[in-house]
């Protein structure tokens, strides 16, 4: 049972205050995603989420707890995954809901997705990469390019662009994935779609800068907003999210169109994904209102 308490407040995971590689960046976005939900009534509260991985109490105390800026949870998945049972086990109000935000922090949700229908590129799987695999890769799709990442990773973290005949470096230690490089990233951009209250809010496009692959904004991408979405793209998004099939408050749907006219799912963010409430043409209000309407229908 919870205690009664005002249903106007939201706790805010942050990152873990010993970790300084996002010490210059997260309260800047914590500040947007506060002033978007000011105007909704919801007052949020920052807490870091290492400080609740084993003991839940404080968090009890909110009617709602967001994991929106908990970075850095890549860098220590085994306890962030302890941190989603303990939550998962204890009830805390948290949304998206703790076993989404564990099975969502490894891409292996991805294959899982596919199986379920959901179209991505071809991905070979591996716990550890081997020059093999590389090889077979580019043999089985053509690709000038391909793309290696951690299975457990965030904001390219480790990532790396492999081009026919070049030689490997530092290959992530663990569980990858890999992946031909869509050149369409480049022509077409990619596109995110987002969903507050499973309605959507906004769209954005995103594109690398000239010479690098990597689209987001620490790597100098470039975004701009979609009015419209293209209908492959939105159909796309829908798909994936009723192939999740779990109570959703937001999510990211990122998608790339290939040449022969289809749409790809590239990633599904449900944990800490960026909303990009600078081009969304209602500043959050669509974020703040499935917020509080959350709060208000859920006991």
């Amino acid at each position: 049972m919870h205690t009664p308490f005002a249903s106007n407040r939201a706790a805010i995971l942050t990152p873990d205050p010993a970790d300084e590689t996002y010490a210059g960046s997260w309260p800047d976005v914590l500040a947007r995603l506060s002033d978007a939900l000011a105007t909704a009534g919801v007052t949020a509260t920052p807490t870091p989420w290492t400080a609740h991985v084993d003991d839940c109490g404080q968090l009890m105390e909110f009617p709602l707890v967001l994991p929106l800026l908990a970075w850095g949870y890549h860098l220590d998945h085994a306890r962030w995954l302890r941190a989603c049972r303990a939550w998962q086990d204890a009830g805390v109000p948290i949304a998206n809901p703790a076993e989404v935000l564990a099975s969502n922090s490894d891409k292996h949700y991805l294959d899982a997705l596919a199986r379920r229908g959901i179209a991505i590129p071809p991905t070979t799987w591996t716990e550890r990469v081997t020059r093999e695999q590389i090889d077979a890769m580019f043999e089985a799709t053509g690709a000038a390019q391909l793309i290696v990442k951690p299975a457990v990773s965030g904001g390219a973290w480790q990532t790396q662009r492999v081009r026919r005949g070049e030689a490997l470096v530092g290959a992530p230690d663990g569980a990858a994935m890999i992946q031909p490089y869509l050149p369409t990233i480049e022509t077409e951009g990619e596109t995110s779609l987002l969903f507050f209250g499973g309605r959507l809010s906004h769209a954005v496009n995103k594109r690398p800068v000239d010479g690098d692959f990597r689209i987001q904004v620490q790597y100098g991408g470039l975004y701009s907003a979609v009015p419209s979405p293209p209908a492959g793209a939105l159909a796309l998004a829908e798909q994936t999210l009723a192939a999740i099939g779990a109570p959703l408050l937001y999510a990211r749907i990122d998608v790339v169109p290939v040449a022969d006219g289809r749409w790809l799912l590239m990633e599904a963010e449900l944990i800490e994904p960026d909303f990009y409430l600078g081009l969304d043409p209602n500043a959050g209000a669509g974020f703040a209102q499935a917020v509080r309407a959350h709060l208000t229908t859920t006991p």
